[in-house]
């Protein structure tokens, strides 16, 4: 017997037909594609079943003719003001393998943001803008107690949160025999915008043009990430979130969500036991969809976000209660879309390449969180089986990103954080776990893997 993982098996999935009704489609990619252009995202469900590969395969061939963008190939052509990068629907398709591995599925559920998990085929984003390169990766592996992870990575340039799961809905429809979701492909995603976009925003665009010192010192960040960085992830379950949401609607005299009030409490949490009390910032990327009144089926990056100020030592509560008003007031004073393209215009779009993201400042410790909640990732299901795990994998491991998605089964919330070694090991000990839990009640019932799952916080 060779080295585990063992490759089983390797196949491509291209779309059923001659590429779906979209065959030859080319979609023109909008600023905030082209901004994302140089990321991949990867995550991993877990089944405690074995899944049916062919029906998967089959599944997907049907998904991908449905949203074609995912088994096309990139290319970048020349336009006035710059280069433009397109996504050619040419149904070159998806590359699917499967593995067998020598682990039970809570061994690897533990090692799923560990850099060598080998869980997932991470899209090589920057070497696929020149085309030729895959733009989805699918890994299927075969556990030792029978159990299935299933490894997806996707080209960020192809779209958020939301359009990967319109893409796994499909998927999980066509293989379960039902009708498959609606979606809407746009030919020209600033285009398209410029038509729903009310005539003016905040004005502050939500990318700068760092200096030369400043953009060493972020290469540098990217180059070493993985040395200097460790995952930490926590769970909370159901229970403990809301006594800890009634302590703080109580506290702030108002109406607060889950994602408010978590988002908040890990938020001030890390700052207190980094014994941090200046003055940070905290992006929040926020799907557009909604605010502006857009159908939830369209695909692309229809993203903005919300830059809160975060004052040292300022209690959880009240950062809760600025993130909501945030929320509420977001299209009058967060939106940044048509600020992006005016700052844009004003460098010049050949500059886009050497532009950073507001939320990407390590040496500031902004912490950057996405809430991956009710976008449907437990809601899938293939030949029956559902997940009962699903999580970010590591990527790059950039320090002060984090996530937040419904925990195991779709139960409580699973908080995935990024941070410098030092720190990471701080949330991990027993003061942090304190901390973290501080609401947490000895008889709040926690689901059998959440304590199968070692390092969890």
């Amino acid at each position: 017997m060779g080295a585990w993982p063992q490759l089983r098996e390797s196949r491509t999935v291209r779309p059923g037909g001659a590429a779906g009704t979209a065959a030859g489609t080319v979609v023109r990619c909008g600023l905030m594609d082209a901004m994302l252009a140089d990321l991949a995202v990867s995550v991993v469900y877990f089944f405690r079943e074995p899944l049916d590969e062919q029906r998967l395969a089959d599944g997907l061939a049907r998904a991908l003719e449905q949203i074609p963008v995912f088994g096309g190939r990139l290319r970048t052509t020349e336009a006035a003001g710059g280069d433009v990068l397109e996504i050619v629907c040419d149904g070159s398709g998806v590359p699917m393998d499967s593995y067998d591995v020598d682990e039970t599925l809570a061994e690897a559920m533990s090692r799923v943001t560990l850099p060598g998990a080998e869980l997932v085929d991470h899209v090589r984003a920057s070497e696929a803008r020149g085309g030729g390169l895959p733009l989805l990766t699918v890994r299927l592996s075969r556990l030792a107690d029978g159990g299935t992870a299933l490894g997806l990575s996707w080209h960020h340039a192809l779209g958020d949160v939301q359009t990967f799961m319109l893409l796994m809905r499909a998927w999980s429809a066509a293989v379960e025999g039902l009708r498959l979701p609606e979606v809407e492909l746009v030919a020209d995603h600033d285009a398209y915008l410029d038509r729903v976009l009310p005539p003016e925003d905040c004005g502050r665009p939500g990318f700068r043009l760092p200096g030369p010192e400043e953009a060493e010192l972020l290469a540098r960040e990217v180059a070493f990430s993985v040395r200097a960085n460790r995952t930490v992830q926590v769970y909370f379950s159901e229970a403990e979130t809301e006594r800890m949401r009634q302590a703080f609607i109580e506290a702030a005299g108002r109406k607060l969500s889950t994602s408010d009030v978590l988002c908040a409490h890990v938020v001030c949490t890390i700052r207190e036991l980094d014994d941090d009390a200046e003055a940070r910032e905290l992006t929040v990327p926020v799907n557009v969809r909604r605010p502006l009144d857009l159908p939830a089926t369209v695909v692309g990056n229809l993203l903005s976000e919300i830059h809160l100020d975060c004052a040292g030592g300022a209690a959880p509560e009240r950062l809760a209660v600025e993130l909501r008003e945030a929320v509420e007031d977001f299209t009058a004073s967060h939106l940044n879309l048509r600020a992006n393209i005016r700052f844009l215009e004003a460098i010049g779009r050949d500059r886009l390449g050497d532009c950073a993201p507001l939320g990407f400042d390590p040496a500031r410790r902004r912490l950057t969180f996405s809430n991956w909640s009710r976008f449907g990732a437990y809601e899938i299901s293939f030949g029956g089986r559902r997940p009962v795990f699903f999580s970010p994998a590591a990527n790059l491991q950039l320090p002060w990103v984090s996530w937040m998605v419904e925990g195991f089964e779709g139960t409580g919330s699973l908080f995935t954080v990024v941070l410098p070694t030092r720190l990471a090991g701080r949330l991990r000990s027993a003061e942090g776990r304190a901390a973290l839990h501080r609401h947490r009640s000895d008889q709040d019932p926690l689901p059998p893997l959440a304590e199968a799952v070692r390092k969890l916080a």
